[in-house]
C-alpha cells in the first residue's frame, strides 16, 4: 500500500504546484501581454468608457441598431442562457414576443425574413455581435429615426463588419456597441469609435 501512497502524494503536490503556481502565472503573463492588459477590451467615446467590446449591450431605441436579445438582462456578472429547449412553451412565447415587437418597430419587415439571431437568446446571454444581415434588416428604422441615408448606414455596417480570419474561419459579425458609437458619431460629426 505505502508503494501506491507516496507516488500518489507526490504527483498530487506536483500538480497543485504547477496548476495553481506556475500554470497561473504563465496565463497571467499571457494576459498581460495581451493590447488590453487582461482587462478586456473597452471602447471609448468621447474620452470615456461606454463599454466592453465583448460584452453585449441592451439598445432598444429605434435609432440604435439592436443586438441579440439577453436572457439574463445583459447582466455580465450572471451570464447564461435561457436553458429552455426550441419546444418549451415558454421560450416560444419569448420567441413570439421578440418577433412582435421587432415587426412593431420594423414594418416593412416579413416575419420570415428576420434572421433568428435577433429573437432568439444567445449561449451566455452577452452576445456582443450579429451576422450583417441581423445589422442591415435594421438599417430602413435607423435611417428613418435618425434621417440618414440608408447608403450611408450600409457604408457604415460594411466597415464595422469583421471578416472570416484568414477569410476561411468563423463568420462575418458586426459588433453592435462599436456599429452604434460610430452611429453616434456620425450623426454628431465627431468621429467614431477607438
Amino acid at each position: 500500500m505505502k508503494a501506491h501512497i507516496l507516488p500518489a502524494i507526490k504527483l498530487t503536490l506536483v500538480c497543485i504546484v504547477f496548476f495553481c503556481g506556475i500554470y497561473t502565472l504563465l496565463i497571467l503573463g499571457i494576459a498581460k501581454a495581451a493590447p488590453a492588459h487582461g482587462e478586456g477590451e473597452t471602447v471609448v467615446a468621447g474620452g470615456r468608457v461606454v463599454g466592453y467590446l465583448l460584452e453585449g449591450q441592451n439598445f432598444s431605441r429605434d435609432d440604435y441598431f439592436w443586438g441579440r436579445p439577453s436572457a439574463v438582462g445583459y447582466n455580465a456578472a450572471g451570464s447564461g442562457g435561457s436553458n429552455k429547449g426550441p419546444s418549451n412553451p415558454d421560450y416560444l412565447k419569448d420567441v413570439q414576443g421578440h418577433i412582435d415587437s421587432f415587426l412593431v418597430h420594423n414594418p416593412g419587415v416579413k416575419k420570415e425574413d428576420i434572421p433568428a439571431e435577433l429573437v432568439t437568446y444567445s449561449g451566455s446571454g452577452l452576445d456582443p455581435d450579429l451576422s450583417p444581415a441581423g445589422v442591415r434588416i435594421q438599417i430602413p428604422r435607423v435611417a428613418a429615426a435618425r434621417h440618414l441615408e440608408p447608403e450611408k448606414l450600409n457604408s457604415l455596417v460594411e466597415r464595422y463588419t469583421d471578416k472570416p480570419l484568414l477569410g476561411l474561419f468563423g463568420p462575418s459579425k458586426v459588433n453592435i456597441l462599436k456599429l452604434n458609437v460610430a452611429l453616434d458619431g456620425l450623426a454628431s460629426g465627431r468621429g467614431e469609435a477607438q
